[in-house]
């Protein structure tokens, strides 16, 4: 149990920012029509040098917080800063160029009364100018410490977590690939995540994201696997053949649904 004093029901909402004033008012307009409303959001901005901070200042509404870094210290960093000074239950992750649909949290709190602790959704995907790239990709209803070393299933803003259950946790401090570590650590000891096999979450494909470089996305699984998770070379060199394999599949083959 977490030693904190968790406000029971209350999902906070994590969103880090930078440079994002083209979609960061979308991102949390999603969260503000929500129909499950027990919510804060918590912004962090790190050290934006657009409009970001003044877009988020001008929306109206108490529930959001916005915490601003004093130098540029990467998205695991301003997550975990968001999390030590989250008061909710749930946490929830969500990228400021992503968009949740209006039913996500409702179904995701449906879900985790069920005594589930981590949960996840299909996602749809968008271009930057808001085009459905893909309607629906799939996920499987139940994701362990095996299933997730092949395959890039479980997306940012599609995680709620119950901290009553994990307790007190944090992203480890890499600019990149922080999220899969976090993931692939929750399910080390036979822990089992749950997925929800409905789009509920539009995921922004950038032609400039830190994701969109597959070379280094291997690199990242690599260390993870072998350094944080002590897993044997060759077991790794033929999870990474299945991951290229099922993002590929991700992003470039359409599923009809």
């Amino acid at each position: 149990m977490n030693e904190k004093i968790l406000i029971e029901g209350l999902v906070s909402v994590i969103i880090p920012v930078y440079n994002s004033e083209k979609y960061v008012k979308e991102a949390i307009d999603s969260v503000l029509k929500q129909t499950y409303q027990n919510f804060e959001i918590i912004v962090v901005d790190d050290c934006s040098t657009d409009n970001s901070c003044q877009i988020i200042k001008k929306i109206d509404d108490q529930r959001i917080r916005l915490i601003k870094l004093d130098k540029n210290s990467g998205v695991a960093v301003a997550r975990n800063i968001a999390i030590e000074n989250a008061k909710g239950q749930y946490i929830a992750f969500l990228d400021s160029d992503d968009i949740w649909l209006e039913d996500k949290l409702l179904q995701q709190i449906k879900q985790m009364r069920k005594r589930i602790w981590f949960s996840y959704t299909a996602i749809g995907m968008v271009n930057e100018k808001n085009e459905i790239v893909k309607k629906h990709v799939p996920v499987p209803i139940l994701c362990n410490y095996q299933l997730i070393q092949r395959n890039t299933l479980i997306a940012t803003s599609t995680v709620m977590l119950d901290r009553n259950y994990i307790g007190d946790f944090r992203m480890p401090n890499m600019r990149s690939g922080q999220d899969y570590a976090t993931w692939i650590k929750l399910l080390r000891n036979g822990e089992t995540a749950h997925g929800i096999d409905q789009p509920l979450v539009l995921y922004r494909k950038r032609d400039n994201s830190l994701s969109s470089n597959k070379l280094k996305s291997i690199k990242q699984i690599w260390m993870i696997q072998r350094q944080q998770e002590q897993i044997n070379p060759i077991r790794v060199f033929f999870n990474i053949i299945s991951f290229s394999i099922h993002a590929f599949i991700k992003h470039f083959i359409r599923i009809k649904k």
